[in-house]
């Protein structure tokens, strides 16, 4: 029999999600007349923007034309799309970037799952705990050593500058799973520690969007120095539902450098080189729909959705804190980190509210350790099904 990659048998059986899912679908099975509503994976209800379908539906139309009709378009993604995300997400906050250093893809989850394979597997890797399981997983697979940072709630959930020396950092502001937000100053200590210890950090913001605080940044690259040690990710995913559509971008600074065969090498230069091999692009049609969320339209509309989850989120919150309950997150970021009460174990509170009260949540010991005593429950569901949801949830008298 071939030999296997044995790092795979050093995962979890199940990826968490698929493992809710199972669940999820076992119980239905069971009880199908069950009235299931979910607040746990972090998919999109609301439609599209109109922009967005308006510029899809112009250009399918395109394809359907001898003169207009294109076939693969440039890896690294149309300059129509690059040019506009510079515009309107970086040089808006006073960040320059060349188009160089933007990268098109078809989802911030594919991103910080692949960048990892330009790295040396013998390097150390640090993730925040708890965590979006790509991070961890996909740097098992690799068979890398992987260190957790503990995010408690006596630090407000940040992970806390390491006293080891860690080559691959991933952070994510807003967080996924937590909502806590870094800020500036605790952004500095990390690009402080990258630039000292030769690290590279990969920067997950897909949840800018949400934050709320004026103060609070939205780019790693607000802070001086950061290009020299930063990989940023970012998607359209959860900004403007595009989570059937797929479309994301990352931005690897030409600054950034690495080490190999004796000498300096440009990681942009590896990203690209990967990127143009496994990758032949994101669709056409699907960049002009990204292309229109920075239209007048596309902004307003995008605005009224984010606006719409975070009603769903405030719900939630106000809710689960009426009951006494302790609740974080939910002000800069669509998800609401729900401390269990009575010494709850995450999966238990799982299978009480799916059985008592047929609603759907995501165990917080999913995303790590330090996640188990927590739940997880996000703002995208309907606004009937958020406030349904709230009032199952308060009838359990927890």
């Amino acid at each position: 029999m071939i030999k296997i990659n044995e790092n795979y048998l050093n995962l979890e059986q199940n990826y968490l999600f698929p493992a809710i899912a199972k669940k999820v679908k076992e119980y239905r099975e069971k009880h199908p007349s069950a009235d299931i509503i979910s607040l746990g994976i972090g998919d999109v209800t609301r439609p599209l923007p109109r922009a967005c379908v308006e510029a899809l539906h112009k250009a399918s139309d395109e394809m359907a034309c001898e003169k207009t009709f294109r076939g693969y378009g440039p890896e690294q993604g149309y300059s129509f799309l690059i040019e506009d995300i510079i515009k309107n997400d970086y040089e808006a906050f006073g960040i320059e970037l060349s188009p160089q250093e933007v990268f098109v893809s078809d989802g911030a989850k594919c991103d910080v799952g692949n960048i990892q394979e330009i790295f040396s597997t013998d390097i150390t890797v640090a993730v925040a705990d708890p965590v979006y399981p790509v991070y961890l997983d996909t740097n098992i697979m690799a068979g890398r050593k992987v260190l957790k940072l503990p995010c408690l709630a006596e630090n407000g959930f940040a992970p806390k500058i390491p006293d080891f020396k860690a080559d691959l950092i991933y952070l994510c502001s807003p967080n996924n799973p937590t909502g806590a937000v870094l800020n500036k100053e605790q952004l500095k200590e990390w690009v402080d520690y990258a630039k000292k210890n030769g690290s590279v950090i990969i920067f997950d913001s897909a949840y800018k969007e949400y934050i709320r605080q004026a103060d609070l940044p939205r780019s790693i690259y607000e802070i001086e120095g950061a290009k020299e040690v930063a990989i940023e990710v970012r998607s359209f995913s959860k900004t403007a539902g595009f989570t059937g559509l797929r479309c994301a971008y990352m931005v690897v600074p030409l600054a950034l450098k690495g080490a190999g065969k004796g000498k300096d090498v440009l990681l942009n230069d590896l990203w690209r080189r990967r990127h143009c091999t496994k990758f032949n692009g994101v669709p056409y049609i699907v960049q002009r729909a990204a292309q229109a969320v920075y239209s007048e339209q596309g902004k307003k509309e995008v605005k009224q959705l984010i606006e719409y989850y975070m009603t769903n989120a405030a719900i939630i919150k106000k809710g689960l804190s009426s009951l006494g309950l302790t609740v974080y997150g939910g002000e800069n970021a669509p998800y609401i980190w729900l401390k269990l009460p009575n010494g709850l174990k995450s999966f238990d509170f799982f299978d009480i509210l799916l059985s008592r009260a047929n609603v759907v949540g995501t165990p917080g010991s999913g995303f790590g350790e330090c996640g188990e005593g927590y739940f997880r429950l996000t703002s995208f569901g309907s606004r009937e099904n958020t406030l349904k949801a709230v009032e199952r949830i308060e009838k359990l008298k927890l």
